[in-house]
């Protein structure tokens, strides 16, 4: 069975991005969504076994929709991937439950990298 992941981001270019780096790692991106409450139904939905979540969305920030995730299913595997890389709103992230934090923009292997140290 290969890794499903979900993809929560505002921006479609960074959907589109993120999808292809992830199938390019062997990752079968099962869903998309645009914001956190999308993201947290679409969770719930597919059950994936991986999330990349941005922080700064309408709707619903990525830290709430981490928070609403996990209470749902403890064992989530969350990974912000955000260009919002202030010191506090990554320690706030990690502390919801994030697994790691990704700053926008990327290199394509710190996504490898990312995926690697959580077992991916």
């Amino acid at each position: 069975m290969s890794k499903t992941v979900l993809v929560v981001d505002d921006t479609a270019f960074m959907r589109m991005t993120l999808k292809n780096m992830l199938e390019k790692n062997g990752y079968e991106v099962v869903g998309e969504g645009e914001d956190g409450a999308k993201g947290v139904d679409l969770y719930k939905q597919l059950k994936p076994s991986l999330v990349t979540m941005d922080i700064t969305m309408p709707n619903m920030d990525g830290i709430t929709a981490i928070k609403e995730i996990l209470s749902f299913d403890p064992d989530a595997t969350v990974v912000v991937v955000s260009a919002m890389g202030q010191k506090s709103l990554v320690i706030e992230a990690l502390n919801a439950g994030a697994k790691d934090f990704v700053v926008k923009p990327f290199q394509p292997d710190r996504i490898a990298e990312a995926l690697a140290k959580i077992g991916g």
